[in-house]
């Protein structure tokens, strides 16, 4: 019998990615989806008739025990958040709804329905903020530095309350940044991406950002995901860093998304405004060791830095010829 599988956030940037896999495993695959007055389902249009969607909330636990009623699932991917960093700095107590209590909310609807389905956690390096060791690891203090930041780590550590309390098989994924051509405009790396090639085309003078000093330990979304898969598939539930273990500055992606379309003198299409996307705290230095991962999971990164670059930016260098 086909296994199947529940994801929250599936309209997102890495759902849809995880949603392709399963489908690509023969999973049955569910994807929990909020009622919004414009629904937005860019990311699952190519797999929309592979899937069910059902309506529900992670501020809502009825609507969440209906959706693993309906979806009788072996496995729970909870991708779902309120996701923007800058944003949760805006809205902080909806922040904490979604991205900390959303999961004791899941946990809790698990627990009361089938304490034998499989839970996974998206967790964040945006844990580790203010870092206290680098390279960053499983057993690395979190020292979050956002409400963004400080969300996930009660996330984190419901899940692992969850696991050891109930003997339920929970786990998190403290996945560092992972972007694709799905990724989000309002993410630095796709609004450089698609800026870049607007520029390229003659739609758009220049490109605004912020600091280009901060370092991220930067991997592809599809990768990503396996990690994930994986992480279910073990005899028993624990946490793992998934990441690339090197790092790259945001000048640098700047700097490979523009000789991409060809563009070597970058510099002069850079507007500066450091003031403007400032955040109240800043994380400054992010790299992850995956070595756990990769002894345990078998799973290493597959694209490189310089590949995602050019990937994002050829897709959007295509869009925007549409």
């Amino acid at each position: 019998m086909a296994k199947s599988a529940l994801i929250t956030g599936i309209t997102g940037q890495d759902g849809p990615y995880l949603a392709e896999f399963l489908l690509s495993k023969g999973y049955k695959v569910f994807g929990l989806v909020r009622r919004l007055s414009t629904p937005n389902f860019e990311n699952i249009k190519e797999i929309s008739d592979k899937i069910t969607l059902l309506s529900g909330d992670l501020l809502d636990q009825g609507s969440l025990a209906d959706a693993i009623y309906k979806s009788e699932p072996q496995e729970i991917y909870n991708l779902a958040a309120q996701s923007f960093v800058r944003a949760s700095w805006d809205q902080p107590v909806l922040t904490g709804e979604f991205t900390a209590l959303g999961v004791t909310r899941m946990l809790e609807a698990i627990r009361n329905i089938d304490k034998k389905i499989k839970f996974y956690q998206a967790s964040s390096s945006e844990m580790f903020g203010k870092v206290t060791e680098t390279p960053q690891k499983e057993t690395t203090r979190f020292y979050p530095r956002s409400p963004y930041g400080v969300a996930k780590v009660y996330g984190h550590y419901i899940t692992v309350n969850y696991r050891e309390s109930y003997e339920m098989f929970a786990c998190s994924g403290i996945l560092f940044n992972h972007e694709s051509p799905r990724r989000g405009i309002e993410f630095v790396t796709r609004k450089i991406t698609h800026a870049v090639a607007r520029i390229k085309l003659g739609k758009q003078k220049k490109l605004e950002l912020g600091d280009l000093s901060p370092k991220r330990d930067w991997g592809f979304s599809g990768d990503y995901v396996e990690a994930m898969w994986l992480m279910l598939q073990q005899e028993k539930p624990d946490d793992f860093v998934i990441a690339t273990g090197e790092n790259h500055s945001v000048e640098e992606f700047v700097k490979i998304a523009f000789e991409t379309v060809g563009i070597s003198d970058w510099e002069q299409y850079i507007q500066s405004n450091v003031s403007e996307h400032m955040r109240p705290a800043e994380v400054d230095y992010l790299i992850g060791d995956a070595s756990k991962a990769k002894k345990i999971l078998g799973w290493t990164p597959k694209t490189s830095f310089k590949e995602l670059v050019e990937m994002m930016v050829n897709s959007d260098l295509e869009k925007e010829k549409k």
